[in-house]
């Protein structure tokens, strides 16, 4: 029966996390402009009859969130066209350099703007390489995702060229630990992202088949 438990745990539990992140964002999403649309909706008398187990209530609240993501989409897909334009693109830039110059705005919109272009426009190749690392202590192994070069200042302290690697918690590899380790330190290994995390959100249960490789075999 334990075990039982605990592979549905390791089913439902990412399903679980998945849908709380989705229903926060589209609650942090639609809460500023729900009010507006539920009476719209209202006052058109559109959706006035219940659907299944929804109240007519709850068929407009929803309907109203539904509207609204859309004319989000909608909307940032409008601004991404306009923001090719070059006028648009000055104005942009003008509006940029202004907010890096007013105290506490700045440092909020810096660090805010840094990662989402690290996510969304940079180095692709972040994330991508499979390693094994002695962590807590030596003797002992972790699997990490190599970030990037870690900061120079902090290579040039300890004279040695050190590499950032995210060290993802288990269950829950969207917490973790930024390590930086010499790079004699790593051992790469032939493994997808995808395998690692998933041999990691199981608790170790999903083991990663990994390519055959020429490397001998572990003596017990």
């Amino acid at each position: 029966m334990k075990k039982y438990f605990i592979t549905g745990l390791v089913i439902l539990l990412p399903l679980a996390v998945t849908v709380t992140l989705i229903v926060f964002i589209v609650n942090f999403l639609t809460k500023p402009f729900v009010g507006f649309f539920v009476n719209f909706l209202k006052d058109l008398d559109m959706l006035n009859k219940g659907f299944f187990f929804l109240s007519p209530e709850n068929v407009v609240l929803y309907g109203s969130k539904l509207l609204i993501l859309i004319c989000l989409f909608l909307f940032t897909l409008l601004l991404g066209m306009i923001a090719r334009w070059f006028f648009f693109r000055a104005l942009i830039n003008l509006s940029d350099r202004l907010l890096h110059r007013i105290p506490l705005v700045n440092k909020v919109y810096k660090t805010t703007q840094e990662i989402i272009k690290t996510i969304f426009v940079t180095d692709k190749s972040s994330f991508k390489q499979v390693v094994m690392v002695p962590f807590p202590k030596e003797g002992t192994y972790v699997i990490g995702l190599v970030s990037r070069n870690s900061p120079k200042i902090c290579s040039d302290k300890v004279k040695a060229s050190l590499v950032s690697v995210l060290i993802p918690t288990t269950p829950n590899p969207t917490t973790g630990f930024l390590l930086m380790y010499k790079k004699e330190d790593l051992i790469y290994i032939d493994l997808k992202p995808e395998a690692a995390i998933k041999y990691i959100v199981s608790c170790g249960v999903i083991t990663p088949e990994a390519p055959l490789s020429t490397s001998p075999p572990l003596k017990s």
